[in-house]
């Protein structure tokens, strides 16, 4: 964690907004923060920025480790850093926490100032425009006019591609990863699924658990289950687990006998440890309601004749949640519309997990993409 290839440790900065932002459910907050890093130099002409977004239970904390926890490494860690993919030896690696989280950013948790109490279920649903307004003020307070690149994977991805649409002459890159131009039926129902189980957990208390003095525990588990199931391959999971079973396993019952029920519940109980129910609520409605071609009559090639930037765009073979096929419905877009755009589909058995994994030649694609950039 000491290495030279580590940006090391860091520290979590914030910055309060005292002018209300307007969102596009109809609601605006009136003041609001932003919980970010940084990480390398802002060179003089302030021109070699990069921006993480990230996916539905991201955060800020992108790369190194925290000086009281080493252990806390960025969730991105492996691809950001000096010589790294990312290499913050010549970019300046910004991550945020978007609106509506739970790691320090102003969300459900967040004290309503018309109450004087967590907002809970009344903070306003948000979007990923939303999400691209909000990180254009944090890039106007950090100085930065245009971005050298705007970086995520899944969601982070939708993120990359709203910023070329949205405010296409602030950002020169987009590299658009294991993402999809709008979510499929199945997508939206696997969410739907996994809020239902929030919703009717006793502990949610219609969203304002927090004045009950509990957490939703249960409901929250069983969303990340289903969730995590969603971001492995079965080649994955046959791989690691199998059919094997735990140690006395062979009761009839209920319990847990098979290791990959031990795992899922693992997952399930870590995640549900830390997380806001409410925050998990609102980015997975997010993902549902990401769609930029509907403003364009449902037209993705005309939504993105606006853009100015250059773009990478990454699928993975296993990845069955948002699947090659969803990738290169972007890269047709851009193609029709003429636009500078690199595509790559990378061989993996991690399915969607992909995006985060060290991967020997995805993260050379990414390193030969990002030479191009800096120069």
């Amino acid at each position: 964690m000491t290495t030279s290839r580590s940006v090391g440790p860091v520290v979590p900065q914030r910055v309060a907004f005292d002018s209300p932002i307007a969102l596009a459910c109809g609601m605006s907050l009136p003041q609001w923060e932003l919980v970010y890093e940084t990480y390398g130099t802002l060179n003089a002409a302030r021109s070699n920025a990069i921006l993480i977004c990230h996916a539905l239970s991201g955060h800020h904390h992108v790369a190194g480790y925290y000086a009281d926890n080493p252990k806390n490494l960025g969730w991105w860690d492996n691809m950001i850093g000096p010589g790294k993919p990312i290499d913050t030896n010549r970019f300046f690696v910004v991550g945020v926490n978007n609106l509506g989280g739970c790691h320090g950013s102003t969300g459900p948790a967040s004290i309503n100032p018309a109450t004087g109490e967590p907002w809970g279920a009344d903070f306003p649903i948000v979007t990923v425009p939303d999400w691209v307004r909000a990180q254009a003020k944090l890039a106007d307070h950090l100085g930065i006019e245009q971005w050298a690149a705007v970086v995520g994977g899944s969601l982070g991805g939708m993120q990359a591609l709203q910023w070329t649409i949205d405010l296409p002459g602030r950002v020169r890159h987009a590299l658009v990863i294991a993402a999809a131009p709008k979510l499929t039926a199945e997508n939206i129902a696997f969410n739907d699924v996994a809020r239902q189980a929030i919703l009717t957990d006793p502990d949610f208390h219609g969203g304002h658990f927090y004045r009950h003095g509990t957490r939703p525990t249960r409901g929250l588990r069983l969303a990340r289950m289903l969730g995590h199931i969603t971001y492995l391959s079965d080649d994955q999971m046959a791989e690691k687990f199998g059919r094997k079973k735990r140690l006395g396993a062979g009761s009839y019952g209920f319990g847990v006998e098979f290791e990959i029920e031990s795992y899922l519940r693992y997952q399930g109980d870590k995640f549900a440890g830390f997380f806001d129910a409410n925050t998990y609520l609102l980015m997975t409605k997010a993902l549902d309601y990401f769609d930029p071609a509907a403003p364009y009559g449902d037209d993705l090639a005309a939504a993105l004749s606006r853009a100015q930037a250059k773009f990478l765009v990454i699928s993975f073979s296993t990845d069955w949640r948002f699947s090659p096929a969803r990738s290169r419905e972007i890269v047709n877009a851009l193609v029709k519309e003429r636009k500078d755009v690199a595509y790559v589909e990378i061989t993996s058995r991690h399915g969607h997990d992909s995006f985060l994994m060290d991967d020997p030649y995805y993260h050379a694609v990414v390193a030969g993409y990002l030479n191009r950039v800096a120069t």
